[in-house]
C-alpha cells in the first residue's frame, strides 16, 4: 500500500520545494480569522498532531484524489505557516492511498485508526469506500470527515461521521429545477452504474426530481462500474428521443457516456451528478460536452472573498486552477484544524463535539452542521460554457 507522509513544518518546507513552499499566502486574516476569535490559542495539544487522510490517488478515481491532496496540502500549509494550532504547534497529515479499490480502502483506514494512531481523517473519496471503511472508524471512535461523498445514508453510519460534500439530495433537485426553468426540459432518460452506491443514489435523486419537475422520464438504462461501451443503452436511450438525458457517473465512465452519445446523434440536454463535476471531464470530452449541466458545491467564478483568495493561493502554488473537489478538501482540512483548535485536546470525541458545533466562514460560503452532520451551505448550478463552468443563467 502507497503512503505519503508530509509534515509541514517551517523547515521542511524550506527545504521540500516540490511540496508546498513556505511562501505562500497564510490568508490569516481570511480563512480561520472568525475562529481565532471564537476559541483562544490552544494550550493542551502537543508538539504535533497528528490526521489522516484517505484518498483515491491512483485508480479510475485518481482525478477527484489527487485535486483532494492538493487542496489539504495547501491547507495544511497554511495552518501550520500560520501558527493556528499554536506556537510550535505542527499539524501532520498522512496520506493513505486507496486506488479507487473498497478492500484498499478498509485496509488503509485500519492502519490509519490502529497503527497510526490518528484523531481524524479527510475522506475516503468514493462514496463506496466509505460504506466499506468509515464503520471502522466510527467503531473506533476517530472522526471522518467526508470531503466528497455525496450518496445518501453517509452519515448515518454514526455519530463520528461528517461531511462538507453536499449530498446529491441537495443538489440535483436544483440542478433539474435550474435546468426545466431555463431550457423548458419535459422529457428526460437516466443512465447509471447499478453497483455504486453514489450512482444509484443519485439516479434515484434524478428520478424524484424529474417527477417533482413534472418532467417524464421516458427511459432508464444501467451499466457496470469499469464498463467501456455504452452504445447498446444508449441506442435505446436515443429511441426514445428525451430532452434531456442524465448520467449519474463516476468521471472514467461519463467521459465514454458523453462521447458515445454524442457519437450517435444525441442533440439533447447533458446533465449530470458529482461525479461530473470535475474540469477533467470537460478537457476529455471536449465540445461534445458544451451545455453540460451539474449540480455543485461551489462554483470557481464565487464572489466569495475566501473563495477567491483560495483560488489565488491553489493557481499559485500548483499552475492550474482549482475544482470543487480539492475546495472542498481544502475547506475540510481547515474546518478539521478549527475543531482541534476550538476543543483544545486530540482526543476524538473533544474534536467530534467541537466539529459538530462549527459555525464558520469558508470558501464554500458560511458552514455548519445538520444535527446529523450534513452540511448546511447554498449549492449551484453550472454549465458548461466552452470549457470551463459557469453558473446556470448568470453566464
Amino acid at each position: 500500500m502507497k503512503k505519503w507522509i508530509w509534515v509541514f513544518s517551517l523547515l521542511a518546507l524550506l527545504t521540500a520545494p516540490a511540496l508546498v513552499s513556505a511562501q505562500m499566502p497564510t490568508m490569516e486574516s481570511l480563512i480561520g480569522a472568525d475562529i481565532r476569535q471564537t476559541c483562544p490559542d490552544p494550550t493542551n495539544l502537543p508538539d504535533t498532531v497528528t490526521i489522516g487522510s484517505l484518498l483515491t490517488l491512483t485508480g479510475g478515481a485518481s482525478v477527484f484524489g489527487v485535486s483532494q491532496q492538493r487542496g489539504i496540502q495547501l491547507a495544511i500549509a497554511e495552518i501550520n505557516n500560520s501558527a493556528f494550532l499554536g506556537e510550535g504547534v505542527t499539524l501532520e497529515v498522512i496520506f493513505e492511498d486507496s486506488a479507487s479499490d473498497n478492500n484498499q480502502a478498509i485496509a488503509a483506514m485500519t492502519k490509519l485508526v490502529e497503527e497510526d494512531r490518528v484523531i481524524a481523517v479527510i475522506g475516503p473519496t468514493l462514496s463506496r469506500e466509505a460504506f466499506s471503511a468509515d464503520p471502522i472508524a466510527q467503531d473506533a471512535g476517530v472522526v471522518v470527515l467526508a470531503v466528497s461523498n455525496t450518496a445518501n445514508g453517509i452519515t448515518d453510519m454514526g455519530d463520528f461521521i461528517f461531511r462538507n460534500s453536499l449530498p446529491e439530495a441537495s443538489v440535483i433537485p436544483g440542478t433539474v429545477a435550474g435546468a426545466v426553468d431555463q431550457l423548458g426540459i419535459r422529457s428526460a432518460a437516466i443512465i447509471y452504474a447499478n453497483d455504486d452506491d453514489f450512482t444509484v443514489s443519485g439516479a434515484n435523486v434524478f428520478r424524484e426530481a424529474f417527477e417533482a419537475n413534472g418532467v417524464t422520464v421516458v427511459a432508464e438504462e444501467t451499466y457496470a462500474t469499469g464498463d467501456v461501451d455504452f452504445n447498446a443503452q444508449l441506442t435505446n436511450i436515443i429511441a426514445q428521443n428525451p430532452d434531456a438525458l442524465a448520467i449519474s457517473a463516476l468521471a472514467v465512465e461519463a467521459v465514454q457516456i458523453i462521447l458515445q452519445a454524442r457519437a450517435q446523434g444525441y442533440q439533447g440536454v447533458l446533465m449530470g451528478g458529482n461525479g461530473l463535476n470535475s474540469p477533467a471531464v470537460l478537457q476529455q470530452t471536449g465540445a461534445d460536452s458544451e451545455g453540460l449541466i451539474v449540480g455543485a458545491a461551489w462554483n470557481i467564478g464565487s464572489p466569495n472573498e475566501l473563495s477567491a483568495a483560495f483560488k489565488a493561493a491553489f493557481e499559485n502554488e500548483y499552475g492550474n486552477l482549482p475544482d470543487q473537489f480539492a475546495a472542498q478538501a481544502y475547506t475540510g482540512a481547515w474546518m478539521i484544524a478549527s475543531a482541534i483548535r476550538c476543543a483544545d485536546s486530540t482526543d476524538s470525541a473533544a474534536v467530534r463535539d467541537a466539529l459538530a458545533a462549527l459555525e464558520m466562514e469558508t470558501p464554500l460560503g458560511f458552514f455548519s452542521f445538520t444535527e446529523d452532520r450534513n452540511p448546511i451551505h447554498d449549492p449551484v448550478v453550472q454549465v458548461n460554457r466552452g470549457g470551463a463552468f459557469a453558473v446556470l443563467g448568470a453566464e
